[in-house]
């Protein structure tokens, strides 16, 4: 875990100063700012959510426990989690797995709703991780398209 939050200094150059088993849930709004979403999991702890869609490439989990102390904090835009989204989940397992995407787009003719996040799998390449939705709100497809990154 040390490794990881190590690596996102560059993207949070404050999260150096979470710590998982230390820092409060207050220190880490402190740092992280206001979260987007919130989950109550089963075991007392409570996954919050903060995006840095659309402008940002990641999209973080933080699992506080019930005492108010940091569990985890993960970055969902990741190979790993693309996988898991798969035919038939809702719109709240995806949001839930990856957070909030920096687009959604109707398509009404199709019949469908596209959410897209913008990750960077290695330095210097961007893409779009892109999830479509069918009027029911279950996944029927996914995609990866370039982002352009020369505007």
């Amino acid at each position: 875990m040390l490794g990881f939050l190590a690596s996102l200094v560059g993207c949070d150059v404050a999260m150096d100063q979470l710590k998982p088993g230390v820092s409060t849930f207050a220190e880490v709004t402190k740092v992280m700012g206001k979260y987007s979403g919130e989950w109550k999991n089963a075991d007392g702890t409570t996954t919050y959510e903060f995006t840095r869609q659309p402008e940002g490439v990641v999209n973080y989990m933080v699992t506080i426990g019930a005492d108010g102390i940091l569990k985890s904090i993960d970055q969902t835009l990741t190979d790993a989690n693309f996988a898991r989204v798969t035919a038939g989940l809702g719109k709240d397992e995806v949001r839930r797995l990856l957070g909030q995407p920096a687009q959604k787009v109707p398509f009404p003719l199709k019949k469908e709703e596209t959410w897209s996040y913008r990750y960077q799998p290695e330095p210097g390449k961007q893409f779009w991780f892109n999830v479509n939705f069918d009027l029911s709100g279950k996944v029927v497809s996914t995609s990866r398209t370039p982002a352009d990154t020369t505007a």
